[in-house]
């Protein structure tokens, strides 16, 4: 990676603490408790105007859903799994699960999940810097 920041994928809120560890953002409801990822004023829920706080969401979960991708875009490499999954302590999100095959008798549903950042797998902007991203693997 260049001596400039990683460049951040804009698919959702990630943060680095002081640690220079990353970790998802999300808001939380202050009247209902939902949580949402994204930028928001008001709650999709009860409909409160700004009752949003920020919150660290958590870096483990349970797979939902899962799909298996055969035919993507040109130079996007193929099988994937696209995931969405079920953060402990509240908030779902979708990512791409790694670090296990791409066939149906490995992947189960409310499999245990951990949170991971790394380079987006080997893609860099125009300037050659690597992209941040996150992905989902087996714990």
């Amino acid at each position: 990676m260049s001596n400039q920041a990683n460049k951040i994928l804009p698919a959702t809120e990630y943060i680095r603490d002081d640690n220079g560890e990353f970790y998802l953002s999300g808001l939380q409801c202050k009247n209902c408790n939902s949580i949402f990822i994204g930028k928001r004023s008001t709650c999709a829920k009860c409909f409160s105007s700004n009752s949003l706080m920020e919150i660290k969401l958590g870096n483990t979960g349970k797979l939902y859903s899962y799909s298996i991708v055969h035919r993507s875009f040109p130079g996007v490499d193929v099988p994937y799994i696209s995931a969405i999954v079920d953060l402990d302590g509240g908030g779902t999100i979708k990512g791409n699960l790694i670090g296990i095959d791409a066939n149906p008798d490995n992947i189960k549903f409310d499999m245990q999940l951990k949170l991971i950042f790394q380079d987006a797998l080997g893609r860099k902007d125009k300037d050659g810097n690597s992209y941040v991203s996150y992905f989902f693997e087996p714990i």
